[in-house]
């Protein structure tokens, strides 16, 4: 009968392939490193603007992977109230998703504070902050949190696998051990980047890969301690969590230099603000009554927003026909995003 992990009597002493793990270990430190110097030569608007991003998405897809779907506009605007970005939307407040949102800035802003029973309890009331959760298998949490707070040998980033692996067997919690998880492998990777900004999202390349994701977590638990297959597949999604980061810091640079472009025209404040939303991730189709209900205005003012935006070169009816009438930005290259 095949054992669980946990049932080893290498309990809690995991091996692996040290040959194997050190080259795609060294890919992924690679691109750390070159990520880290194109964004220390963006703005710090820029580098605000990018972070402000990748947390949005951090949050909503860790959330997303358990099946629970937050709002964005929501988990954008927490998250810039409290870390003080400036942030053109709505502000919302919101308990619940002001709870996920603490725990991972928690985890990513105080990346260097101890980890200890107390901390994980917090994270835990505010991920459900209808009740305190009592934590299971005292003993194994005991040896993790010592092993996570005086391990040094072990690199961060193949520190932050283990980590992710180990809490998901022990089980501490009835519920949300999985954001926690990730919530822990972030904080290691914020400790490896030795930085609080944060410029890729593991939890969105993870909820790409969901379904391997649990079948390779479950394939592990059944082993006498070697978690070879689990630290490669982690370090892969990683690197392709890292090199996906292009797409963002494209949206960012295009952001700003519209906004250049644009210094001396003139625009109302619900013209900004529907700007903003479409540079930031706008959900479907922009027309009147979506602009309308957004900007909180009347569906005359809605059109003539959109028709003085058509007639600066800014936005432009969607070729494809329907029932209403859509329109979206007008792309500018990138190499003539500046006058």
């Amino acid at each position: 009968m095949v054992k669980y992990i946990y049932q080893s009597e290498n309990w809690p002493h995991f091996t692996w392939n040290e040959q194997e793990i050190q080259v795609i270990l060294g890919k992924v430190r690679h691109i750390q490193g070159k990520l880290t110097g194109h964004m220390s030569a963006l703005g710090f608007s820029e580098q605000a603007d990018a972070m402000l991003s990748t947390l949005t998405q951090d949050v909503l897809k860790s959330s997303e992977i358990e099946g629970e779907i937050l709002n964005y506009e929501q988990v954008r605007s927490s998250i810039a109230r409290k870390l003080g970005i400036e942030y053109a939307g709505m502000i919302y407040s919101d308990r619940n998703v002001d709870g996920v949102v603490e725990m991972m800035l928690d985890a990513t802003q105080n990346y260097n504070n101890l980890l200890d029973e107390e901390r994980l309890f917090g994270w835990h009331a505010a991920l459900f902050p209808t009740g305190r959760s009592g934590l299971h298998n005292n003993k194994e949490m005991d040896v993790l949190l010592h092993w996570f707070n005086n391990e040094t040998k072990i690199d961060l980033v193949l520190k932050s696998a283990i980590v992710h692996f180990w809490f998901i067997i022990i089980h501490p919690f009835d519920d949300g051990n999985g954001r926690i998880a990730r919530a822990l492998s972030d904080l290691l990777l914020a400790r490896s980047d030795n930085s609080p900004q944060r410029f890729y999202s593991l939890s969105s390349q993870i909820l790409v890969e969901r379904k391997v994701y649990y079948e390779i977590l479950q394939k592990v638990q059944y082993s006498n301690g070697d978690i070879t297959e689990w630290l490669i597949w982690f370090l892969n999604c990683l690197y392709k969590a890292i090199d996906s980061t292009g797409e963002t810091i494209e949206k960012v640079l295009y952001k700003a230099h519209f906004w250049d472009r644009h210094k001396e025209t003139v625009f109302n404040s619900r013209q900004r603000l529907m700007l903003n939303k479409l540079f930031d991730g706008f959900t479907g189709k922009l027309n009147s009554s979506k602009w309308a209900k957004i900007a909180k205005c009347s569906s005359d003012t809605a059109l003539r927003d959109i028709q003085d935006l058509i007639k600066k070169g800014i936005l432009q009816k969607e070729s494809a026909g329907g029932r209403s009438t859509n329109y979206e930005l007008i792309k500018i290259p990138a190499d003539n995003g500046k006058d």
